[in-house]
């Protein structure tokens, strides 16, 4: 989500400031907190407004936000060229992506629609409409899944978007709300929590938040030119263990390891 672009946003924040402060702060005793070792840093879009992430077959795949402006893209790791690329209709709010076998599943902010393209021409095959908002989207071995803001996860069929099942996600007892980018790892759920430098690990099975990744200072303050930089986007490359994680505006991707705090 973007609070420069979306005015209404600044109050939904600063309503759920408390909200998010708690839970952030009892789960700091509650599960371990994890730090970061950078690995590799690459060049990366500074005007990409990243909203998905995910890796396949040595590639990114980014999806990108803002009206007028959102896109599905194929990424060179090393480089940060743009090898494909494809617009998405000037008035949707592109959002989270993830791939499902031969197709690349992308969701939209606002208009409740999810377009499903072809991995190798980027062709659009089909839509899916759902309620709600969309915000970040991966995928397990059977299903989708689909956060939208709240402290919810959404399991989907992949081949119907017909929703499975719900999942609260909570730290310390309280809800974790403001879940953004998502990306399976080795049997977790992967969460941006929108506008923080952390990242939650999230039991699929109860929600529980089992622990955090910390990762202030990973892209310096003086890199980021305005409130909307935010930390979004995370991909896993399941064969070599790599995990990727870039931010909204940033001029760097980067390749991390966790290490213990």
């Amino acid at each position: 989500m973007n609070s420069t672009f979306v005015p209404r946003r600044r109050a939904l924040l600063t309503a759920l400031a408390g909200s998010l402060a708690a839970p952030l702060a009892s789960a700091a005793a509650a599960a371990p907190v994890h730090g970061f070792k950078v690995v590799h840093s690459y060049p990366h879009d500074p005007d990409a407004f990243t909203q998905g992430l995910f890796f396949h077959d040595g590639f990114l795949f980014e999806g990108t936000g803002l009206r007028g402006r959102s896109s599905i893209r194929k990424v060179e790791i090393e480089t940060g060229r743009v090898v494909q690329q494809v617009a998405l209709p000037g008035e949707v709010f592109g959002e989270g992506i993830t791939q499902w076998g031969d197709r690349i599943i992308g969701l939209t902010w606002q208009e409740q629609t999810a377009f499903v393209l072809d991995l190798k021409t980027f062709k659009l095959w089909r839509k899916f409409s759902y309620p709600g908002e969309g915000w970040g989207l991966t995928h397990n071995e059977r299903e989708l899944i689909m956060s939208d803001g709240t402290p919810e996860l959404r399991f989907l069929d992949p081949l119907t978007f017909k929703e499975l099942r719900r999942v609260r996600v909570t730290a310390g007892g309280q809800p974790v709300a403001e879940l953004n980018e998502l990306e399976w790892v080795e049997g977790q759920v992967f969460a941006n929590i929108w506008q923080t430098d952390r990242i939650a690990r999230i039991d699929p099975k109860t929600g529980h938040v089992l622990g955090w990744v910390d990762l202030t200072g990973l892209l310096p303050a003086n890199q980021r030119t305005g409130s909307d930089d935010v930390l979004n986007g995370i991909a896993y490359d399941a064969a070599k263990k790599r995990l990727f994680v870039t931010g909204k505006l940033w001029p760097r991707l980067f390749e991390i390891q966790l290490t213990k705090k």
